[in-house]
């Protein structure tokens, strides 16, 4: 496996260090070379001997060193020697576990995540209004695009079966009552109840032939026809009479008898068992009819329809509700301690589950990565990164061994 390219900085900035690292090396043996051929030891001479002769043994011990991380020192396989070849495998699991056990922790990445004031910075970013179009737009293109790959009768029938299962679940009784409470707080059950009386009063004219007809066949044979209109007219124009004083009159006792009784059933719903255990079977036998569930699962089409086009429209409701929506997100992250605390707190717990469930196959990524890499090429990688730094230890090794040299060669004078 090929790895990425070095910069050619790198390289060029190792041969460099390695020139002056080898440069120092040459340069003590020829002075040592010299100071035996010309000064023999004697005078100045023998602490240039002394001191090139520990350089040379200083730079070539360091360079041994340098060499073996990387190689064999001069192709001979010497034991312990070309380490990073052939450990590369034993590096690789290392480091795994190394990251994973001082990185890739709660406490590490915890720290980090707090420090790095992510609900500020995301806040920071929510509150332009442009950001907070251009986010709404992508959620927009995302939702129409969705969409097109959707099977709208496995939609269908996911909406219908999900309705479904939420109104078998919601307990009807506090719902009605609920609705009962507000309706008759807002005296819309008095405008309904007049609203019906008077459609009943419409019905009851418009259908007078048909109910006199109705009279007369139950009417017994001996009865004479004329007291069967008089019977008919008294009772129609009565209950006509009855039902326009109801319309008429806003506090007759039939509309206060209704209110009581209304506001009963609502207490009914709350307190009696026997009056929530009818209206849930009759919810459950609802449920069960075909034709309710034809209706839900044809939710979805319509529903489909109203956010595809809201989603494709700028200036929809829904597009301009939801930017406004973004903008206050972005104010309370930016300025609210109570929600970055909450923020950090699901991201520093997000991260801390990820963590422990795939902490182990990030470092098992790391070291079967490591594993695949060619082992020459992954030597010469290493050695490009960091052999320029190692090139100063040969430098070091050289300098500082000329100056042992010179100091053991000074006390053994003295001695």
């Amino acid at each position: 496996m090929s790895l990425p390219g070095v910069a050619p900085e790198r390289l060029r900035a190792l041969r460099q260090m390695k020139f002056v690292a080898t440069g120092l090396l040459i340069a003590a043996a020829v002075l040592f070379v010299v100071s035996r051929v010309v000064g023999h030891g004697h005078g100045a001479w023998g602490f240039v001997e002394a001191a090139t002769e520990a350089a040379m043994v200083g730079g070539l011990a360091d360079w041994f060193a340098v060499t073996a991380l990387f190689r064999y020192p001069m192709g001979i396989p010497i034991p312990h020697t070309a380490i990073i070849p052939r450990k590369k495998d034993q590096i690789g699991a290392s480091l795994g576990v190394f990251v994973q056990q001082n990185f890739l922790t709660a406490k590490v990445v915890g720290e980090r995540i707090r420090s790095a004031e992510i609900p500020r910075r995301v806040g920071d970013w929510l509150v332009d209004p442009g950001h907070a179009r251009r986010l709404v737009e992508e959620g927009a293109a995302a939702l129409q695009g969705t969409a097109t790959v959707m099977s709208d009768e496995e939609i269908r029938s996911a909406v219908a079966a999900f309705a479904e299962a939420r109104l078998r679940d919601i307990q009807a009784a506090p719902v009605v009552a609920r609705v009962i409470d507000i309706v008759v707080e807002g005296g819309q059950h008095q405008a309904a109840l007049t609203a019906g009386l008077r459609g009943l009063m419409r019905f009851l004219n418009d259908n007078r032939p048909a109910l006199r007809q109705r009279l007369a066949e139950e009417s017994p044979e001996w009865v004479p026809e004329w007291v069967d209109d008089r019977v008919f007219l008294k009772l129609f124009t009565g209950l006509q009479n009855y039902l326009a004083d109801i319309v008429s009159d806003e506090d007759h006792d039939f509309r206060l008898q209704f209110d009581k009784r209304l506001r009963a059933y609502a207490s009914s719903l709350r307190t009696d068992p026997a009056a929530i255990a009818r209206l849930e079977a009759a919810k459950q036998q609802l449920l069960d009819h075909p034709a309710v569930r034809t209706w839900l699962g044809s939710l979805w089409f319509p529903l489909k329809q109203a956010l595809l086009e809201a989603a494709a429209d700028p200036d929809s409701e829904l597009r301009v509700t939801a930017e406004g929506v973004v903008v206050r997100i972005g104010e309370s992250l930016r300025s609210d301690p109570a929600t970055q605390y909450k923020v950090d707190g699901w991201l520093q717990s997000a991260v801390t589950h990820l963590l422990a469930r795939y902490g182990d196959d990030i470092a098992e990524l790391i070291s079967t990565t490591v594993a695949r890499w060619d082992t020459k090429e992954t030597s010469r990688r290493i050695e490009l990164q960091v052999g320029r730094d190692l090139q100063f230890i040969r430098v070091n090794g050289t300098v500082v061994g000329a100056l042992v040299g010179v100091l053991l060669y000074t006390v053994g004078r003295l001695l």
